[in-house]
């Protein structure tokens, strides 16, 4: 690559020659001639002195400077511009080292790559580049080039040091009047929307390219073949009235259809806000019906246990089952066995002392009769 401006890089006491190079190309974009349509002939721009009216070529071309709200233009030599106090006019002068958050995207003009200017800015040049990336800095400056001063950004990339031209901040304009205001956003809406933006997926830049560029080449050369000019596809209009739920839900499914299988994308799709209030609702009718179902079921079982309860009589228990379930539950047969024999032996003792009695009363009996 030419290098399109050698200077330097003022970073304290450190001085580090660089030579600079575009980093961008704008060749490759679509770029129109302007032809007069009778003849096809291409016009041509002439520069053109509004006083006599006659053509004025380049070398008769100079620079003059308008002041605003005046319309005197005041002639301007490049003799006049080199006695300018203008410091940065071969030096960028690094003025401090800020976090990239705090540089405004709009503030981005253009891009250029920064190489050591000899083998002696090899060294420092590395040094600064590795201060950068390691402190996630970047550095804020100014510079001048191609006649007038800009701020600058320098930061790491890919192993080279790469300068942004900035806008200075009284050239961005305000968004007073753009943005809508009291827009009321639902939470449902946010969340389908960050949904969305993570559904997405990432992103190959490699894989980008200019469609409009490659439909352009594809005109131009059926143009020269000859041949008939296919009818641009009809799209939808972008003004619609739509459901942003509903669309946004899509979205989701749509793109999570493009990373996953069909039935991987299935499960993770969203569920329409109306369907999940109606299937909410069905869920909770349905939650309620079985609960009542099953509270009836346990009423009624209640009812029928009791029921049965009342009607079968109550079985006795023989003796020797009564006796026995003791001994099962844990041992306790020996004294059911001893109270057992006990309450036989009391028996025994009533049985012989009602007979004595009789056989008193018989021999009582027997004397009085004898009397």
């Amino acid at each position: 690559m030419r290098s399109i401006w050698n200077g330097s890089i003022s970073f304290g006491l450190v001085t580090i020659p660089v030579k600079t190079y575009s980093a961008t190309d704008r060749t490759s974009s679509v770029s129109f001639v302007r032809i007069h349509e009778k003849d096809g002939a291409q016009i041509q721009y002439r520069k053109i002195c509004e006083l006599d009216g006659e053509e004025v070529p380049n070398e008769e071309v100079g620079k003059g400077y308008q002041a605003a709200g005046d319309d005197a233009i005041v002639p301007i030599t490049d003799e006049d511009l080199s006695r300018l106090p203008m410091p940065t006019a071969k030096t960028l002068s690094i003025l401090s080292f800020v976090d990239p958050d705090e540089i405004d995207p709009l503030q981005m003009d253009k891009a250029y790559y920064l190489g050591p200017n000899g083998a002696a800015a090899t060294k420092p040049y590395a040094l600064l580049r590795e201060a950068l990336e390691d402190h996630r800095k970047v550095a804020l400056g100014k510079v001048a080039m191609r006649g007038r001063e800009s701020l600058a950004m320098l930061r790491a990339h890919n192993g080279a040091i790469v300068m942004h031209t900035l806008l200075w901040p009284d050239q961005l304009r305000p968004a007073t009047g753009v943005a809508p205001d009291d827009v009321e956003l639902r939470e449902n809406e946010l969340t389908l929307a960050e949904t969305l933006m993570d559904s997405l997926g990432e992103l190959d830049p490699a894989e980008l390219h200019d469609d409009y560029r490659e439909a352009v080449e594809e005109l131009v050369a059926a143009k020269l073949e000859g041949e008939p000019v296919a009818p641009a596809a009809s799209g939808t209009s972008g003004a619609q009235v739509i459901d942003l739920t509903a669309a946004l839900e899509k979205s989701v499914r749509t793109a999570r259809g493009g990373r996953e299988a069909g039935t991987e994308a299935e499960s993770a799709s969203v569920t329409p806000i109306r369907g999940r209030k109606a299937a909410k609702k069905g869920e909770t009718e349905q939650g309620a019906a079985k609960k009542s179902g099953a509270a009836t079921k346990k009423a009624t079982g209640k009812k029928t246990a009791s029921a049965t309860a009342k009607k079968a009589p109550a079985k006795k228990t023989p003796a020797k089952k009564t006796a026995a379930a003791p001994k099962a539950a844990g041992g306790r047969a020996k004294g059911t066995s001893t109270a057992k024999k006990t309450a036989t032996a009391g028996t025994s003792k009533k049985t012989a002392s009602k007979s004595t009695a009789k056989k008193t009363a018989a021999k009582k009996t027997i004397k009085r009769s004898s009397a």
